[in-house]
């Protein structure tokens, strides 16, 4: 079913930010893209902007918080184009809550989107990838996630983390069937996240970052997308259960 050799990725949270970055860098490299967000017009966006450009790309609502959409869309997706060749698990929201104000329901909804997400999609394509005796999976995590503690984001740490570990289980179950799993954990990234003063850093907080960041700047969306590319590639064969850190120097730089 996969028609001509064309290798397809599906992308969630691909309407924006590293999301949409990592679309367009499989557009570029020849993808079929199936790009899917909870955010319609920007996905489509998103998608319409890898066609004008003389790739492939379509556009699927996908809220990674519900099985029976995740296990939907790539059924669809699988049964037109056959097993998928790479997956970007990338949705994800980072709320600012002070832990007095932290309840269960704010810590699950993190939990439902940035750790549970991943796991649904990882899931829902992991049995055609098995059969076909390979894939890659790729899942963001964060710096928050490996070495940093970001406080009043406790929930987004500690799913961020618990991303890793799920990197590493997967991975090993996988490996003998063909399918590899990484994670990439960036750092300070100019997206409209970073750039939010209610829940992260905003504009002059991201500046000033980019102060003790060794390489002088904070990163772009494209800077994670070509390492993702990268990893979904058979340059990338030989590594698994490994989560990558792209950070412009800052962990290294500042302990």
């Amino acid at each position: 079913m996969n028609d001509g050799g064309k290798l397809t990725v599906l992308l969630t949270g691909a309407g924006i930010g590293i999301g949409a970055a990592t679309a367009r860098a499989f557009g570029d490299a020849g993808y079929r893209v199936i790009v899917t967000d909870v955010l319609d017009e920007e996905g489509e966006g998103v998608a319409s902007g890898i066609n004008a450009d003389g790739g492939e790309a379509e556009y699927h609502r996908l809220d990674v918080t519900s099985t029976e959409q995740a296990d939907a869309v790539v059924g669809g997706v699988q049964e037109r184009y056959g097993s998928l060749d790479a997956v970007v698990a990338n949705a994800g929201i980072a709320h600012r809550v002070p832990l007095p104000e932290l309840s269960d329901e704010k810590w699950d909804q993190t939990h439902e989107i940035d750790l549970k997400g991943v796991m649904r999609v990882c899931r829902a394509v992991a049995p055609a990838m098995r059969e076909a005796g390979k894939g890659s999976m790729i899942a963001v995590s964060s710096i928050m996630g490996v070495a940093y503690g970001w406080d009043e984001h406790v929930q987004y740490s500690a799913a961020k983390a618990g991303v890793v570990g799920l990197v590493r289980g997967l991975a090993v179950e996988l490996a003998r069937d063909g399918v590899r799993v990484n994670g990439i954990a960036p750092g300070y990234i100019r997206t409209a996240q970073a750039l939010s003063e209610e829940h992260s850093l905003g504009p002059e907080g991201l500046e000033q970052a980019a102060e003790f960041i060794p390489m002088g700047r904070a990163g772009e969306p494209e800077d994670i997308a070509d390492v993702i590319l990268f990893l979904a590639s058979d340059a990338a064969r030989y590594l698994t259960g490994q989560t990558i850190i792209v950070d412009g120097g800052l962990l290294v730089g500042r302990y």
